[in-house]
């Protein structure tokens, strides 16, 4: 069965840090490309950042560029998000999601903003906010 589970997320002041986890179990881990979304209410999900677990390619929304890094570990099959000065827009339910990475056939970029390929399997979320 193939599970994303994600964790980490809580309630921080504005120019602190987090760490998001995902942790993924039930597919060949280092086969998959593996993006986090997030959705604020009254929002459209939008992609943050991605990695293509094959070669490491990597794309990073405009908002988070310079502030988020995402990273992956085969050892254990987990995908980190690293958020520094984090802000107030921040706020939202984040998603972790997994597509096979033979079917990002346009770039790892087209995966986050237009979610091509649609991704197969999503996590629950975790909740992030960002407030003073």
């Amino acid at each position: 069965e193939v599970q994303l589970v994600e964790s980490g997320g809580g309630l921080v002041q504005p120019g602190g840090s987090l760490r998001l986890s995902c942790a993924a179990s039930g597919f060949t881990f280092d086969d998959y490309a593996i993006g986090w979304f997030r959705q604020a209410p009254g929002k459209e999900r939008e992609g943050v950042s991605c990695i293509r677990n094959t070669d490491g390619s990597t794309y990073y929304g405009d908002s988070v560029k310079g502030r988020f890094t995402i990273s992956s570990d085969n050892a254990t099959n987990t995908v980190y998000l690293q958020m520094d000065s984090l802000k107030p827009e921040d706020t939202a339910l984040y998603y972790c999601a997994a597509v096979p990475a033979v079917w990002v056939i346009r770039s790892v970029q087209a995966l986050c903003v237009e979610r091509d390929p649609a991704p197969d399997y999503w996590g629950q979320g975790t909740q992030v906010t960002v407030s003073s």
